[in-house]
């Protein structure tokens, strides 16, 4: 077929700028450093010393709430590893107040004070609905997963407005953590973390969570909501609400199993 010479195209300075564009654009996703963008997300979803936080999880089916936590959590950043060792304690339901769990470097061990017992769990455990130990406790991703980009795409954030986003695919290097694999979006423009899919070693989503209500908390703009979508079924929903975020001094003796009996909360 002959192309008409008015509608050929003939190279240009628009052309040459076009390509020159394109050439740059190429670049910059090809420039993205992924375990530095991981490692801005994880300063703005953890604190960079010892903390305290209050937590709520809200469990709906299909619309309707069915169950409800809360959870006081003190988390001491151990700076040889850049990870956390965490205490989380029961404050309600009635039924669990006073239980206890301890994540101490790669073991997690759960206490209930009228066995007097600790037991070792992993971090897949669930502590309601889809939300699992994994989900609460502080986790440094940059040093537990290796990250890669895949994609440029836009995510809706809470207030509806579409954010650029890089999508990364992380791949864990610890044994430790509650997922295998997951892909991440992290916006743009600020490092924040928007949304994240979890899977299965064989490639199956668990789950889906959005994190959202970005405030100013413990010196930098964090989130304090993550709403967790099941996997299979879309009704099943966790709302996770972090509150009361304080500095303080997590004492090491909190952090050791045999420590656990003896604990009374706010000592």
């Amino acid at each position: 077929m002959r192309v008409s010479r008015k509608w050929a195209v003939r190279p240009g300075p628009f052309w040459g700028l076009l390509a020159c564009l394109l050439s740059f654009a190429a670049f910059a996703q090809e420039g993205v450093d992924p375990q530095a963008l991981l490692t801005q997300a994880d300063g703005i979803r953890n604190p960079d010393r010892d903390f305290s936080v209050t937590t709520t999880l809200a469990e709906y089916r299909s619309g309707k709430m069915v169950d409800s936590s809360t959870l006081v959590i003190y988390s001491k950043l151990v700076p040889e590893s850049a990870q956390y060792n965490s205490l989380i304690r029961f404050v309600s339901p009635r039924r669990d107040a006073g239980k206890l769990i301890l994540r101490n470097g790669m073991e997690i061990w759960f206490f209930d004070p009228s066995s007097k017992a600790s037991i070792r769990i992993s971090p897949q455990a669930r502590l309601l609905g889809q939300a699992s130990n994994g989900d609460v406790l502080s986790t440094n991703l940059a040093k537990a997963y290796s990250a890669k980009v895949v994609a440029h795409e836009p995510v809706e954030d809470d207030t509806k407005q579409k954010r650029a986003c890089v999508k990364l695919r992380l791949v864990a290097q610890r044994t430790d953590v509650p997922y295998t694999m997951a892909d991440y979006w992290v916006d743009e423009a600020n490092g924040r973390p928007l949304k994240a899919q979890f899977f299965t070693a064989e490639g199956r989503l668990l789950k889906t969570a959005y994190f959202r209500k970005f405030e100013s908390v413990l010196g930098r703009e964090r989130p304090t909501e993550t709403v967790i979508i099941d996997g299979l079924d879309p009704t099943w929903i966790t709302v996770i609400r972090a509150s009361n975020f304080q500095w303080r001094e997590i004492p090491k003796t909190w952090l050791q199993r045999d420590y656990l009996p003896r604990f009374r909360g706010e000592e």
